[in-house]
C-alpha cells in the first residue's frame, strides 16, 4: 500500500546526459549521410549511447539549434562535403567551434572528391555551363543566381558560390580522417565504437591528423586478383574488354588506381572486376595521389620512345578525371586560374575564393 513516501527504489536515478553526436552535409552527393545506416542494427547503439545533437539531412534540426549549443558541447561531428560557398564555410566553423572533436568524414570533406574538380576550370566557366551552355538547359534570358533578391517586398539570400572548391582542413582545423566515397559500413562503425570505447573507458584519442577506418597500405595489397607486373602496350576502357577474373586488371591494360590509393575498402570494386577508382585517397606516405599514379603507370608502360609513349598515354581519356578523381583539392597542381587570357596554376590553399 503506497502511503505517499517515496522509497530509495522508487526514487528516480540521477540522469546522464549522453555526449552529442553531430552530422552535417556540405558540397556533396550526400551519399556519406546515407552510408552510417550501412552499420544496420549497430545504429541502436549509437542511439544509446549517443544524444543526436545535430542531423539536418535526417532529422527537423536547425542552424539556430546548434548556434545555441555551449561551444564545445558536441562531443563528435561527422562532417562530410568539400567547402564551396559561403554557407559551407559558416557551418564548418560553426560545427567546428561547437564540437570537441571534428571529423572530414568522407572523400569529399578530406580531399575535395567529384565537386573538387570543377578546380579544373573557373567560376564562370562552371555557371556558364550550368545555367548557359548545356544542351539540357533552358534559359533564353541567360538569368543568373544571385547572393541577394527582392522578390514581393521579400529579400531573398543565397550563399556566395567560391572560385575554389576547398578541403574541410583547408578552412578550419580537423582532428581526424575517414576516407571513402562513401566510407564502407564496416569502416563507420569501427570509427564509431572506437570512440565509444574511449568515451566509456577513458582511453587516450588517437593522435591528431590520423586516418580512421582506413588501412596502412594500399588497395592492391586488399586485390585478390594476381599481379604479375606485366609490362602495357596500350590502355582499354573496361566498356571494352572482359576482363580476366583472376588477373590484375592493370595487367590487362585497364586503368587502376589501386597501386596509388589507400587500403580499406576491402576491394570491393576490384574483386568484381571494376577498376579501382581511387576514393580512399592517396596511400601513406604519398601527398599526391596524381603524380603518385602517373608514376605508377611509368613502371609499367612498355616502351622508352617518347612517341610511343606519349600515344599509349592518349589512351587515359581523361587525365585529370581518372588520377585526380577524389584529390584535386589537396593536388599539388592546384587549380586552374584565367589570368590574362592565360590558364595557370596555382595551390589550392593560395588562391582566393
Amino acid at each position: 500500500m503506497n502511503d505517499g513516501t517515496q522509497t530509495s527504489a522508487d526514487a528516480a536515478a540521477p540522469t546522464v546526459a549522453k555526449p552529442k553526436l553531430a552530422l552535417y552535409w556540405a558540397a556533396s552527393c550526400g551519399g556519406c549521410e546515407i552510408a552510417v545506416l550501412d552499420i544496420k542494427e549497430k545504429i541502436l547503439d549509437v542511439d544509446a549511447n549517443f544524444e543526436l545533437a545535430f542531423w539536418p539531412v535526417a532529422v527537423d534540426f536547425k542552424t539556430k539549434d546548434v548556434e545555441a549549443l555551449e561551444d564545445g558541447a558536441i562531443t563528435l561531428c561527422l562532417f562530410n562535403g568539400a567547402i564551396r560557398t559561403d554557407d559551407n564555410e559558416y557551418m564548418a566553423k560553426l560545427l567546428r567551434r561547437k564540437s570537441q572533436v571534428l571529423v572530414a568524414f568522407g572523400s569529399c570533406a578530406s580531399e575535395g572528391c567529384i565537386p573538387a574538380l570543377s578546380n579544373a576550370t573557373t567560376r564562370t566557366k562552371t555557371l556558364d555551363w550550368v545555367y548557359r551552355d548545356s544542351p539540357s538547359t533552358d534559359n533564353a534570358s541567360d538569368t543568373r543566381p544571385q547572393t541577394k533578391t527582392q522578390i514581393n517586398g521579400f529579400e531573398i539570400e543565397l550563399p556566395a558560390f567560391w572560385e575554389t572548391v576547398r578541403v574541410l582542413d583547408q578552412v578550419v582545423d580537423v582532428d581526424y580522417y575517414v576516407p571513402g566515397c562513401p566510407p564502407q559500413g564496416h569502416q563507420i562503425w569501427a570509427v564509431l565504437e572506437a570512440v565509444i570505447d574511449i568515451l566509456k573507458s577513458g582511453k587516450p584519442l588517437p593522435p591528431k591528423g590520423a586516418v580512421l577506418g582506413a588501412g596502412n597500405k594500399t588497395c592492391c595489397e586488399e586485390c585478390p586478383r594476381t599481379r604479375e607486373e606485366k609490362k602495357i602496350k596500350r590502355f582499354e576502357r573496361i566498356v571494352h574488354k572482359i576482363p580476366d577474373p583472376e588477373k590484375c586488371l592493370l595487367d590487362q591494360g585497364i586503368l587502376c588506381m589501386g597501386p596509388a590509393t589507400r587500403d580499406g575498402c576491402g576491394g570491393k570494386c576490384v574483386s568484381v572486376g571494376i577498376p579501382c577508382r581511387g576514393c580512399y585517397g592517396a596511400p601513406p606516405n604519398s601527398h599526391d595521389q596524381g603524380t603518385k599514379m602517373i608514376s605508377a603507370l611509368a613502371s609499367v608502360i612498355d616502351s622508352e620512345d617518347p612517341e610511343e609513349i606519349e600515344r599509349i598515354l592518349d589512351d587515359v581519356l581523361d587525365p585529370i578525371g581518372s588520377f585526380y578523381r577524389f584529390s584535386l583539392a589537396k593536388a599539388k597542381l592546384g587549380r586552374r586560374r584565367e589570368s590574362l587570357g592565360t590558364a595557370v596554376v596555382s595551390h589550392a590553399t593560395e588562391d582566393a575564393k
